[in-house]
Protein backbone atom coordinates (compact mmCIF):
# COMPACT_ATOMS: atom_id res chain seq x y z
CA UNK A 1 0.00 0.00 0.00
CA UNK A 2 1.35 3.44 -0.96
CA UNK A 3 2.17 5.85 1.85
CA UNK A 4 0.38 9.20 1.55
CA UNK A 5 1.62 11.61 4.25
CA UNK A 6 -1.03 14.25 3.48
CA UNK A 7 -3.83 11.70 3.77
CA UNK A 8 -2.31 10.41 7.01
CA UNK A 9 -2.20 13.95 8.39
CA UNK A 10 -5.83 14.46 7.31
CA UNK A 11 -6.85 11.25 9.12
CA UNK A 12 -5.05 12.40 12.26
CA UNK A 13 -6.76 15.80 12.10
CA UNK A 14 -10.16 14.09 11.86
CA UNK A 15 -9.32 11.87 14.85
CA UNK A 16 -8.36 14.93 16.91
CA UNK A 17 -11.55 16.80 15.96
CA UNK A 18 -13.63 13.79 16.91
CA UNK A 19 -11.97 13.46 20.31
CA UNK A 20 -12.13 17.19 21.10
CA UNK A 21 -15.47 18.29 19.68
CA UNK A 22 -17.83 15.32 19.31
CA UNK A 23 -20.41 15.30 22.11
CA UNK A 24 -20.62 11.95 23.85
CA UNK A 25 -23.62 9.83 22.85
CA UNK A 26 -25.92 9.26 25.84
CA UNK A 27 -26.14 5.82 27.39
CA UNK A 28 -29.30 3.82 26.58
CA UNK A 29 -30.87 4.59 29.99
CA UNK A 30 -30.18 8.33 29.94
CA UNK A 31 -33.25 10.51 30.42
CA UNK A 32 -32.93 13.40 27.95
CA UNK A 33 -34.09 16.84 29.01
CA UNK A 34 -36.00 19.70 27.53
CA UNK A 35 -36.00 21.58 25.25
CA UNK A 36 -37.32 18.82 23.04
CA UNK A 37 -36.73 19.43 19.34
CA UNK A 38 -38.75 18.25 16.34
CA UNK A 39 -36.60 17.77 13.24
CA UNK A 40 -38.23 17.63 9.82
CA UNK A 41 -36.13 15.57 7.42
CA UNK A 42 -33.69 12.68 7.88
CA UNK A 43 -31.10 13.88 5.40
CA UNK A 44 -27.55 14.93 6.17
CA UNK A 45 -28.68 18.15 7.90
CA UNK A 46 -31.45 16.54 9.94
CA UNK A 47 -29.27 13.68 11.18
CA UNK A 48 -26.37 16.02 12.01
CA UNK A 49 -28.63 18.47 13.89
CA UNK A 50 -30.28 15.62 15.81
CA UNK A 51 -26.85 14.23 16.78
CA UNK A 52 -25.82 17.59 18.21
CA UNK A 53 -29.04 17.86 20.22
CA UNK A 54 -28.81 14.32 21.57
CA UNK A 55 -25.11 14.68 22.31
CA UNK A 56 -25.80 17.72 24.48
CA UNK A 57 -28.58 15.95 26.35
CA UNK A 58 -31.68 17.25 24.60
CA UNK A 59 -34.41 15.02 23.25
CA UNK A 60 -35.40 14.96 19.58
CA UNK A 61 -37.82 13.33 17.18
CA UNK A 62 -37.04 13.15 13.46
CA UNK A 63 -39.95 13.13 11.01
CA UNK A 64 -39.10 11.72 7.57
CA UNK A 65 -41.63 11.61 4.73
CA UNK A 66 -39.94 8.64 3.05
CA UNK A 67 -39.01 5.17 4.23
CA UNK A 68 -35.68 4.10 5.72
CA UNK A 69 -34.12 3.98 2.25
CA UNK A 70 -34.42 7.79 2.21
CA UNK A 71 -32.05 8.16 5.19
CA UNK A 72 -29.40 10.54 3.91
CA UNK A 73 -31.73 12.80 1.94
CA UNK A 74 -30.58 13.73 -1.55
CA UNK A 75 -27.50 11.51 -1.20
CA UNK A 76 -29.78 8.47 -0.90
CA UNK A 77 -31.28 9.24 -4.32
CA UNK A 78 -28.42 10.29 -6.59
CA UNK A 79 -26.39 8.03 -8.85
CA UNK A 80 -23.71 5.71 -7.53
CA UNK A 81 -21.20 7.57 -9.70
CA UNK A 82 -21.98 10.85 -7.91
CA UNK A 83 -19.61 12.24 -5.33
CA UNK A 84 -18.42 15.41 -3.65
CA UNK A 85 -17.17 18.12 -5.96
CA UNK A 86 -15.72 20.14 -3.08
CA UNK A 87 -12.99 18.70 -0.87
CA UNK A 88 -14.27 16.71 2.10
CA UNK A 89 -12.45 19.05 4.50
CA UNK A 90 -15.26 21.49 3.64
CA UNK A 91 -17.95 18.85 4.20
CA UNK A 92 -17.53 18.01 7.85
CA UNK A 93 -21.15 18.05 8.93
CA UNK A 94 -20.27 16.59 12.34
CA UNK A 95 -16.95 16.39 14.26
CA UNK A 96 -17.11 12.58 14.31
CA UNK A 97 -17.16 12.27 10.51
CA UNK A 98 -14.11 10.43 9.19
CA UNK A 99 -13.49 10.65 5.45
CA UNK A 100 -11.22 8.13 3.81
CA UNK A 101 -10.48 10.34 0.79
CA UNK A 102 -10.53 13.92 -0.33
CA UNK A 103 -13.53 13.48 -2.62
CA UNK A 104 -15.74 10.68 -1.24
CA UNK A 105 -18.41 9.12 -3.42
CA UNK A 106 -22.09 8.70 -2.69
CA UNK A 107 -21.65 5.39 -0.84
CA UNK A 108 -19.09 6.87 1.56
CA UNK A 109 -21.30 9.88 2.28
CA UNK A 110 -24.41 7.81 2.99
CA UNK A 111 -22.29 5.49 5.14
CA UNK A 112 -21.08 8.40 7.30
CA UNK A 113 -24.63 9.70 7.71
CA UNK A 114 -25.88 6.23 8.68
CA UNK A 115 -23.02 5.72 11.17
CA UNK A 116 -23.81 9.07 12.79
CA UNK A 117 -27.51 8.15 12.96
CA UNK A 118 -26.68 4.89 14.74
CA UNK A 119 -23.93 6.29 16.98
CA UNK A 120 -26.35 8.73 18.64
CA UNK A 121 -29.19 6.23 18.92
CA UNK A 122 -31.43 7.99 16.44
CA UNK A 123 -33.10 4.81 15.17
CA UNK A 124 -35.70 4.97 17.94
CA UNK A 125 -36.00 8.75 17.51
CA UNK A 126 -36.90 8.62 13.80
CA UNK A 127 -40.42 8.26 12.40
CA UNK A 128 -40.27 7.22 8.77
CA UNK A 129 -43.20 7.54 6.34
CA UNK A 130 -44.41 10.56 8.29
CA UNK A 131 -44.85 13.63 6.14
CA UNK A 132 -45.12 16.90 8.06
CA UNK A 133 -48.09 18.91 6.82
CA UNK A 134 -48.49 21.43 9.63
CA UNK A 135 -46.60 22.91 12.56
CA UNK A 136 -48.79 24.74 15.07
CA UNK A 137 -48.63 25.95 18.66
CA UNK A 138 -50.77 24.74 21.52
CA UNK A 139 -52.11 26.99 24.30
CA UNK A 140 -48.87 26.62 26.27
CA UNK A 141 -46.79 27.77 23.31
CA UNK A 142 -45.32 24.36 22.48
CA UNK A 143 -45.18 23.03 18.95
CA UNK A 144 -47.50 20.31 17.63
CA UNK A 145 -46.35 18.40 14.52
CA UNK A 146 -49.43 17.42 12.45
CA UNK A 147 -51.48 16.43 15.50
CA UNK A 148 -51.05 16.06 19.30
CA UNK A 149 -50.45 12.31 19.03
CA UNK A 150 -46.90 13.05 17.82
CA UNK A 151 -46.09 14.84 21.07
CA UNK A 152 -45.20 18.42 21.85
CA UNK A 153 -41.94 20.21 21.18
CA UNK A 154 -40.13 23.35 22.33
CA UNK A 155 -38.34 23.95 19.04
CA UNK A 156 -38.46 22.92 15.38
CA UNK A 157 -35.61 22.40 12.93
CA UNK A 158 -36.75 22.29 9.31
CA UNK A 159 -34.04 20.29 7.52
CA UNK A 160 -35.77 19.62 4.21
CA UNK A 161 -32.91 20.95 2.08
CA UNK A 162 -33.24 22.51 -1.34
CA UNK A 163 -33.48 19.41 -3.55
CA UNK A 164 -36.76 17.51 -3.69
CA UNK A 165 -38.13 15.39 -6.52
CA UNK A 166 -36.37 15.47 -9.91
CA UNK A 167 -37.55 18.25 -12.20
CA UNK A 168 -38.35 17.05 -15.72
CA UNK A 169 -39.18 19.98 -17.98
CA UNK A 170 -41.27 18.91 -21.02
CA UNK A 171 -39.66 19.67 -24.38
CA UNK A 172 -41.55 20.03 -27.64
CA UNK A 173 -41.13 16.99 -29.87
CA UNK A 174 -39.63 14.67 -27.25
CA UNK A 175 -42.17 11.99 -28.23
CA UNK A 176 -40.50 11.63 -31.64
CA UNK A 177 -36.96 11.27 -30.30
CA UNK A 178 -35.71 7.74 -31.04
CA UNK A 179 -33.11 7.65 -28.26
CA UNK A 180 -33.25 7.47 -24.47
CA UNK A 181 -34.30 10.30 -22.12
CA UNK A 182 -33.26 10.21 -18.46
CA UNK A 183 -33.01 12.63 -15.54
CA UNK A 184 -29.47 13.25 -14.32
CA UNK A 185 -30.24 11.63 -10.96
CA UNK A 186 -31.65 8.41 -12.43
CA UNK A 187 -28.72 6.94 -14.34
CA UNK A 188 -27.88 3.86 -12.27
CA UNK A 189 -28.11 0.77 -14.44
CA UNK A 190 -27.88 2.83 -17.64
CA UNK A 191 -24.93 2.89 -20.00
CA UNK A 192 -23.62 5.48 -22.43
CA UNK A 193 -20.84 3.36 -23.93
CA UNK A 194 -20.26 4.43 -27.52
CA UNK A 195 -23.25 6.82 -27.46
CA UNK A 196 -23.58 10.48 -28.31
CA UNK A 197 -24.88 12.05 -25.11
CA UNK A 198 -26.74 15.37 -24.96
CA UNK A 199 -26.88 17.01 -21.52
CA UNK A 200 -29.60 19.65 -21.16
CA UNK A 201 -28.65 22.17 -18.47
CA UNK A 202 -25.46 23.78 -17.26
CA UNK A 203 -25.79 23.77 -13.47
CA UNK A 204 -24.85 21.40 -10.66
CA UNK A 205 -26.99 18.61 -12.17
CA UNK A 206 -24.84 18.76 -15.30
CA UNK A 207 -21.87 17.80 -13.11
CA UNK A 208 -23.78 14.72 -11.98
CA UNK A 209 -24.45 13.82 -15.61
CA UNK A 210 -20.83 14.39 -16.60
CA UNK A 211 -19.65 12.04 -13.85
CA UNK A 212 -21.86 9.33 -15.34
CA UNK A 213 -20.63 10.02 -18.87
CA UNK A 214 -16.98 9.91 -17.79
CA UNK A 215 -17.48 6.59 -15.98
CA UNK A 216 -19.30 4.92 -18.91
CA UNK A 217 -17.04 6.00 -21.78
CA UNK A 218 -19.49 7.79 -24.08
CA UNK A 219 -18.46 8.49 -27.68
CA UNK A 220 -19.11 12.22 -27.27
CA UNK A 221 -20.90 14.62 -24.95
CA UNK A 222 -22.59 17.93 -25.70
CA UNK A 223 -23.68 20.17 -22.83
CA UNK A 224 -26.53 22.42 -23.97
CA UNK A 225 -26.68 25.37 -21.58
CA UNK A 226 -28.98 28.40 -21.75
CA UNK A 227 -26.45 30.66 -20.05
CA UNK A 228 -22.80 30.80 -19.13
CA UNK A 229 -22.12 29.74 -15.56
CA UNK A 230 -18.93 30.22 -13.63
CA UNK A 231 -16.93 27.02 -13.28
CA UNK A 232 -14.28 26.87 -10.57
CA UNK A 233 -11.59 24.19 -10.13
CA UNK A 234 -11.99 21.19 -7.90
CA UNK A 235 -9.29 22.49 -5.59
CA UNK A 236 -9.70 22.90 -1.83
CA UNK A 237 -7.27 25.84 -1.63
CA UNK A 238 -8.91 27.82 -4.45
CA UNK A 239 -12.44 27.09 -3.25
CA UNK A 240 -11.56 28.17 0.29
CA UNK A 241 -10.01 31.42 -0.93
CA UNK A 242 -13.16 32.27 -2.90
CA UNK A 243 -15.30 31.63 0.18
CA UNK A 244 -13.21 34.22 2.06
CA UNK A 245 -15.10 37.12 0.46
CA UNK A 246 -16.67 38.27 3.72
CA UNK A 247 -18.85 40.84 1.95
CA UNK A 248 -20.89 38.11 0.27
CA UNK A 249 -21.31 40.07 -2.95
CA UNK A 250 -19.48 41.57 -5.92
CA UNK A 251 -16.91 44.17 -4.87
CA UNK A 252 -14.44 46.44 -6.66
CA UNK A 253 -11.89 43.64 -6.20
CA UNK A 254 -14.00 40.84 -7.70
CA UNK A 255 -12.25 41.27 -11.05
CA UNK A 256 -9.08 39.81 -9.49
CA UNK A 257 -10.32 36.23 -8.86
CA UNK A 258 -12.43 36.38 -12.03
CA UNK A 259 -9.40 37.35 -14.12
CA UNK A 260 -7.23 34.70 -12.47
CA UNK A 261 -9.83 32.04 -13.27
CA UNK A 262 -9.97 33.15 -16.91
CA UNK A 263 -6.17 33.17 -17.25
CA UNK A 264 -5.20 30.00 -15.36
CA UNK A 265 -8.33 27.83 -15.44
CA UNK A 266 -10.33 28.70 -18.56
CA UNK A 267 -7.16 29.49 -20.57
CA UNK A 268 -7.99 28.55 -24.18
CA UNK A 269 -11.72 28.18 -23.44
CA UNK A 270 -12.52 31.88 -23.05
CA UNK A 271 -15.64 31.52 -25.18
CA UNK A 272 -17.50 29.78 -22.36
CA UNK A 273 -16.30 32.15 -19.63
CA UNK A 274 -19.20 34.35 -18.43
CA UNK A 275 -19.28 37.91 -19.72
CA UNK A 276 -22.12 39.09 -17.47
CA UNK A 277 -22.92 38.13 -13.92
CA UNK A 278 -20.00 38.23 -11.54
CA UNK A 279 -18.50 35.28 -9.73
CA UNK A 280 -20.14 36.37 -6.47
CA UNK A 281 -23.69 36.47 -7.77
CA UNK A 282 -24.58 32.78 -8.09
CA UNK A 283 -23.48 29.29 -7.12
CA UNK A 284 -20.63 28.25 -9.43
CA UNK A 285 -20.07 24.76 -10.76
CA UNK A 286 -17.16 23.02 -9.04
CA UNK A 287 -15.58 20.75 -11.61
CA UNK A 288 -12.24 20.28 -13.33
CA UNK A 289 -13.26 17.41 -15.63
CA UNK A 290 -15.46 19.61 -17.84
CA UNK A 291 -12.53 21.45 -19.36
CA UNK A 292 -10.42 18.30 -19.49
CA UNK A 293 -13.08 16.51 -21.55
CA UNK A 294 -13.52 19.53 -23.85
CA UNK A 295 -9.76 19.78 -24.49
CA UNK A 296 -9.62 16.05 -25.25
CA UNK A 297 -12.35 16.51 -27.84
CA UNK A 298 -14.70 14.21 -25.90
CA UNK A 299 -17.14 16.99 -24.96
CA UNK A 300 -18.38 20.37 -26.10
CA UNK A 301 -20.14 23.18 -24.25
CA UNK A 302 -22.79 24.94 -26.33
CA UNK A 303 -24.59 28.13 -25.37
CA UNK A 304 -28.12 28.62 -26.67
CA UNK A 305 -31.77 27.65 -26.56
CA UNK A 306 -33.53 24.37 -27.28
CA UNK A 307 -36.05 24.76 -30.09
CA UNK A 308 -37.41 21.22 -30.06
CA UNK A 309 -36.41 17.59 -30.13
CA UNK A 310 -36.09 15.72 -33.38
CA UNK A 311 -35.88 12.03 -34.23
CA UNK A 312 -32.11 12.07 -34.07
CA UNK A 313 -31.36 14.73 -31.49
CA UNK A 314 -32.16 18.33 -30.62
CA UNK A 315 -32.73 21.39 -32.77
CA UNK A 316 -30.63 23.99 -31.01
CA UNK A 317 -30.38 27.78 -31.42
CA UNK A 318 -26.66 28.32 -30.89
CA UNK A 319 -26.06 31.85 -29.56
CA UNK A 320 -22.81 33.81 -29.69
CA UNK A 321 -21.08 34.94 -26.51
CA UNK A 322 -22.88 37.85 -24.86
CA UNK A 323 -26.23 37.26 -26.60
CA UNK A 324 -28.95 36.91 -23.93
CA UNK A 325 -31.33 33.98 -23.50
CA UNK A 326 -33.85 33.82 -26.30
CA UNK A 327 -31.73 36.06 -28.50
CA UNK A 328 -30.79 35.51 -32.14
CA UNK A 329 -28.49 32.69 -33.10
CA UNK A 330 -27.83 29.91 -35.59
CA UNK A 331 -30.13 26.89 -35.54
CA UNK A 332 -28.54 23.49 -35.96
CA UNK A 333 -29.43 19.91 -35.17
CA UNK A 334 -27.24 18.36 -32.49
CA UNK A 335 -27.37 14.60 -32.97
CA UNK A 336 -27.53 12.27 -30.00
CA UNK A 337 -28.51 8.79 -28.84
CA UNK A 338 -29.17 9.70 -25.20
CA UNK A 339 -30.58 12.87 -23.64
CA UNK A 340 -29.84 13.55 -19.98
CA UNK A 341 -32.08 16.16 -18.38
CA UNK A 342 -29.79 18.03 -16.00
CA UNK A 343 -32.72 20.22 -15.03
CA UNK A 344 -32.30 20.00 -11.28
CA UNK A 345 -34.82 19.31 -8.57
CA UNK A 346 -38.04 20.79 -7.33
CA UNK A 347 -37.49 22.85 -4.20
CA UNK A 348 -39.18 21.34 -1.12
CA UNK A 349 -41.81 23.62 0.40
CA UNK A 350 -41.67 25.15 3.87
CA UNK A 351 -45.42 25.78 3.74
CA UNK A 352 -45.99 23.46 6.72
CA UNK A 353 -44.60 26.24 8.94
CA UNK A 354 -47.01 28.86 10.40
CA UNK A 355 -48.39 31.47 7.99
CA UNK A 356 -46.90 34.39 9.92
CA UNK A 357 -43.42 33.16 8.98
CA UNK A 358 -44.13 34.24 5.39
CA UNK A 359 -45.20 37.86 5.78
CA UNK A 360 -43.54 40.45 3.52
CA UNK A 361 -40.85 41.71 3.63
CA UNK A 362 -39.58 38.95 5.92
CA UNK A 363 -40.15 35.86 3.84
CA UNK A 364 -37.40 33.27 3.35
CA UNK A 365 -34.54 33.68 2.71
CA UNK A 366 -35.00 37.09 4.38
CA UNK A 367 -34.94 35.66 7.90
CA UNK A 368 -32.69 36.24 10.89
CA UNK A 369 -29.32 34.63 10.09
CA UNK A 370 -31.27 33.42 7.03
CA UNK A 371 -32.75 30.49 8.99
CA UNK A 372 -34.76 31.91 11.93
CA UNK A 373 -38.16 33.42 11.00
CA UNK A 374 -38.59 36.64 13.05
CA UNK A 375 -42.09 35.63 14.12
CA UNK A 376 -40.80 32.41 15.76
CA UNK A 377 -37.28 32.27 17.13
CA UNK A 378 -37.93 28.65 18.17
CA UNK A 379 -37.90 27.58 14.49
CA UNK A 380 -34.67 27.14 12.53
CA UNK A 381 -34.68 26.11 8.85
CA UNK A 382 -31.10 24.90 8.43
CA UNK A 383 -29.96 24.52 4.79
CA UNK A 384 -33.57 24.99 3.65
CA UNK A 385 -33.71 28.68 2.74
CA UNK A 386 -30.54 29.48 0.79
CA UNK A 387 -30.61 30.20 -2.93
CA UNK A 388 -26.97 30.67 -3.98
CA UNK A 389 -23.65 30.57 -2.17
CA UNK A 390 -19.93 29.88 -2.35
CA UNK A 391 -19.19 27.49 0.45
CA UNK A 392 -20.83 24.26 1.52
CA UNK A 393 -24.13 23.01 2.90
CA UNK A 394 -22.55 20.18 4.91
CA UNK A 395 -20.14 21.76 7.33
CA UNK A 396 -19.56 23.44 10.71
CA UNK A 397 -22.58 25.74 10.45
CA UNK A 398 -25.09 22.91 11.02
CA UNK A 399 -23.87 22.53 14.59
CA UNK A 400 -23.73 26.30 15.12
CA UNK A 401 -27.32 26.83 13.98
CA UNK A 402 -28.48 23.90 16.13
CA UNK A 403 -26.72 25.16 19.25
CA UNK A 404 -27.95 28.72 18.68
CA UNK A 405 -31.49 27.37 18.66
CA UNK A 406 -30.83 25.52 21.92
CA UNK A 407 -29.37 28.68 23.50
CA UNK A 408 -32.38 30.75 22.42
CA UNK A 409 -34.70 28.18 23.98
CA UNK A 410 -32.75 27.77 27.22
CA UNK A 411 -31.65 31.33 27.97
CA UNK A 412 -34.35 34.04 27.79
CA UNK A 413 -31.77 36.84 28.09
CA UNK A 414 -29.85 35.49 25.08
CA UNK A 415 -33.02 35.09 23.03
CA UNK A 416 -33.45 37.70 20.25
CA UNK A 417 -36.70 39.63 20.12
CA UNK A 418 -38.68 39.86 16.89
CA UNK A 419 -38.00 43.61 16.60
CA UNK A 420 -34.22 43.17 16.71
CA UNK A 421 -34.31 40.16 14.39
CA UNK A 422 -36.02 42.34 11.79
CA UNK A 423 -33.57 45.16 12.40
CA UNK A 424 -30.65 42.80 11.68
CA UNK A 425 -32.33 41.73 8.44
CA UNK A 426 -32.85 45.38 7.47
CA UNK A 427 -29.22 46.18 8.32
CA UNK A 428 -27.93 43.32 6.16
CA UNK A 429 -30.13 44.47 3.28
CA UNK A 430 -28.68 47.98 3.63
CA UNK A 431 -25.09 46.72 3.69
CA UNK A 432 -25.74 44.70 0.51
CA UNK A 433 -28.00 47.24 -1.18
CA UNK A 434 -25.66 47.50 -4.16
CA UNK A 435 -25.69 43.77 -4.75
CA UNK A 436 -27.31 42.83 -8.10
CA UNK A 437 -29.48 40.27 -6.29
CA UNK A 438 -31.23 40.22 -2.93
CA UNK A 439 -29.12 40.48 0.23
CA UNK A 440 -29.85 36.87 1.17
CA UNK A 441 -29.98 35.42 -2.34
CA UNK A 442 -26.22 34.91 -2.29
CA UNK A 443 -23.63 34.62 0.48
CA UNK A 444 -20.19 33.20 1.09
CA UNK A 445 -19.14 30.96 3.94
CA UNK A 446 -17.02 33.68 5.55
CA UNK A 447 -20.03 36.03 5.49
CA UNK A 448 -22.05 33.30 7.23
CA UNK A 449 -19.39 33.01 9.94
CA UNK A 450 -19.46 36.80 10.32
CA UNK A 451 -23.22 36.60 10.90
CA UNK A 452 -22.66 34.09 13.69
CA UNK A 453 -19.90 36.14 15.33
CA UNK A 454 -22.02 39.30 15.17
CA UNK A 455 -24.99 37.45 16.65
CA UNK A 456 -22.99 36.31 19.68
CA UNK A 457 -20.97 39.51 20.14
CA UNK A 458 -23.87 41.97 19.97
CA UNK A 459 -25.56 40.59 23.09
CA UNK A 460 -23.41 40.35 26.29
CA UNK A 461 -25.74 37.66 27.65
CA UNK A 462 -24.62 35.41 24.77
CA UNK A 463 -20.92 35.77 25.51
CA UNK A 464 -20.99 32.98 28.08
CA UNK A 465 -22.34 30.69 25.36
CA UNK A 466 -19.64 31.47 22.77
CA UNK A 467 -17.59 28.27 23.21
CA UNK A 468 -20.77 26.21 23.23
CA UNK A 469 -22.21 27.87 20.12
CA UNK A 470 -19.05 27.65 18.02
CA UNK A 471 -17.49 24.42 19.28
CA UNK A 472 -20.07 22.61 21.40
CA UNK A 473 -17.98 22.75 24.60
CA UNK A 474 -18.18 24.33 28.08
CA UNK A 475 -21.90 23.94 28.76
CA UNK A 476 -21.53 23.71 32.54
CA UNK A 477 -20.67 27.36 33.24
CA UNK A 478 -23.38 28.98 31.06
CA UNK A 479 -26.01 26.57 32.40
CA UNK A 480 -25.12 27.48 35.99
CA UNK A 481 -25.25 31.19 35.12
CA UNK A 482 -28.69 30.78 33.56
CA UNK A 483 -29.91 29.00 36.71
CA UNK A 484 -28.67 31.90 38.83
CA UNK A 485 -30.37 34.36 36.48
CA UNK A 486 -33.59 32.38 36.77
CA UNK A 487 -33.31 32.46 40.56
CA UNK A 488 -32.79 36.22 40.51
CA UNK A 489 -35.75 36.78 38.20
CA UNK A 490 -37.96 34.58 40.34
CA UNK A 491 -36.91 36.57 43.38
CA UNK A 492 -38.01 39.73 41.62
CA UNK A 493 -41.33 38.18 40.68
CA UNK A 494 -40.52 38.01 36.96
CA UNK A 495 -41.17 35.13 34.59
CA UNK A 496 -39.31 33.97 31.49
CA UNK A 497 -42.14 34.98 29.18
CA UNK A 498 -41.55 38.61 30.19
CA UNK A 499 -38.07 38.47 28.63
Amino acid sequence: MDFHPILLLYQFMQWVLDKLLSPNPPSPNTVLSRPRIAIVGAGLTGVAAASHCIGHGFDVCIFEAGDKKKLGGIWSRVNNTSGLQIHSVMYRFHPSVKWGSGYPDRHQIVSQITQLWKRYGLEEKTRFNTRVNSVMKDQQGRWIINNPSNGRFDGVIAAIGSCGDPKMAPIQGQEVFKGEIHHSSQLDGKTAVGKKVLIIGGGASAVEALEFVIHTDAASTSVLARSDKWIIPRNAFVDTLLAFNIFGQETVFSWIPESLLRIFFYRDLQDIAPTSGGLFTGTPMVNSDVFHQIRRGKAEWLRGDIVRMTENGILFNHRAKGVPKGGPGREEEIEGDMVIMATGYQRPSLSFLPDDDFVDPYQPPNWYLQCFPPAHVSICAINSTYANAIGTVGNWHIGIYTRLLLVFLIDPLARPQEYWMKKWIDMTRFLKSRSPQGAFDFFTYSELIYWFVFCVAINPFRWKWALFVFFGISTGLPFSVVREEDRLRNGLGLHKKQY
